[in-house]
């Protein structure tokens, strides 16, 4: 039975959420496909995702940046992760070469965990990575003045040079240090909408303007509860902000797909990350995205944004006093771009599928 290992970045949910959609894409190809997720990723989130069984290895092999908040880095925290990360690197790789040699794997899918990729090169695995950024990048971003950095980036970038291909979805961070990358199209998943049964079930006006907020997957909320009242206005955010005002509701409440309901709403609050951005592009569904200048992926993600929907950004400022009714009108009046297709995860599983 063929067997694929994925390595998955629990620094949020976006890397999940790529990696998944690509495997399910192989998985049809090649029904047999037996399947184990390496990742610290919490196991409700991988089965909302991933169809079908899979065994799961709680494990992780890198950390990305120390966040206080899903747009705050802790960039001294970060450093010094790096630095203690990468000391004795040729012994960690040596450890990771026999943990995946354990496994029996006979092809490596990485998102992005470079160390998975140097120890599958030493375990004589094959590995392909696959991401719209890569740590190497990031992390010459904010800390290419610590003493340690060139040696650090040096190791990273021959990490992921070592993969077969390092598969960048569109959009995706140039990379042009890598010599490995090959260009696919957006991955995103697709849902159906169904907007008569949110309104039933919550009891609204059709009329009304319905705005999803969601942040991603590492922990933040917004001061809801003091925000003023907005006419024609509800509003979906998660279970755990425990907002309780009567324009405010759980998506928990509705028992939907989380893409389900995305896509069901007028206008989507988030912060720049590729899941969020594409799910929404390719739905036709306007976005109001947190300002997020220092995290080097806005640029291009946000650039690919507003061509392919309506989208404006928002200060951190007016957001957290729920200023964010001259935001709405801006972008509803945006005209409507054509839809971008989502053909990335196909492309992905037929290269893969040349592998087994």
């Amino acid at each position: 039975m063929p067997h694929l290992l994925v390595a998955i970045s629990s620094h949020g949910f976006g890397h999940a959420m790529q990696a998944l959609l690509v495997v399910n894409a192989l998985r049809k190809r090649l029904p047999s496909l037996q399947i184990t997720l390496r990742t610290a990723v919490s196991p409700a989130f991988l089965k909302t995702r991933l169809q079908g069984d899979f065994q799961l290895l709680p494990v992780s092999s890198d950390f990305g940046m120390c966040m206080r908040s899903a747009v705050d880095t802790d960039l001294a925290a970060s450093a010094a992760a790096y630095s203690q990360f990468h000391a004795d690197w040729s012994k960690k790789v040596r450890v990771e070469a026999e943990a995946l040699a354990a496994t029996k794997a006979d092809l490596i899918l990485a998102d992005i965990p470079y160390l998975t990729l140097a120890g599958a090169k030493e375990a004589d695995i094959p590995a392909v990575a696959l991401c719209s950024i890569n740590w190497a990048d990031i992390y010459w971003h904010y800390c290419a003045v610590q003493p340690d950095a060139k040696s650090i980036h040096q190791q990273i970038q021959a990490a992921y040079r070592s993969a077969r291909y390092f598969l960048q979805p569109t959009p995706s961070m140039p990379m042009s240090d890598l010599n490995n990358t090959l260009s696919i199209e957006p991955l995103a998943t697709l849902g159906t909408p169904c907007r008569s049964v949110i309104n039933q079930k919550l009891r609204l006006n059709p009329e009304e303007r319905l705005v999803c907020l969601a942040l991603g997957g590492i922990e933040m909320s917004l001061p809801i509860e003091v925000w003023p009242k907005m006419e024609g206005v509800s509003m979906l955010v998660p279970a755990a902000w425990q907002i309780d005002r009567p324009d405010t509701f759980a998506w928990e409440s509705l028992n939907l797909p989380f893409i389900d309901m995305l896509c069901s709403c007028d206008v989507l609050i988030t912060k720049p990350g590729y899941g969020t951005f594409t799910e929404a592009a390719c739905h036709g569904i306007p976005v109001i995205y947190l300002e997020r200048d220092d995290w080097p992926e806005t640029f291009y993600i946000a650039g690919w944004l507003k061509k392919q929907t309506r989208a404006v950004s928002i200060s951190r400022h007016l957001l957290e006093r729920g200023e964010i009714m001259d935001s709405l009108e801006q972008v509803l009046a945006i005209p409507k771009p054509e839809l971008p297709t989502a053909n990335g995860a196909d492309e992905a599983a037929d290269l893969l599928l040349s592998f087994f």
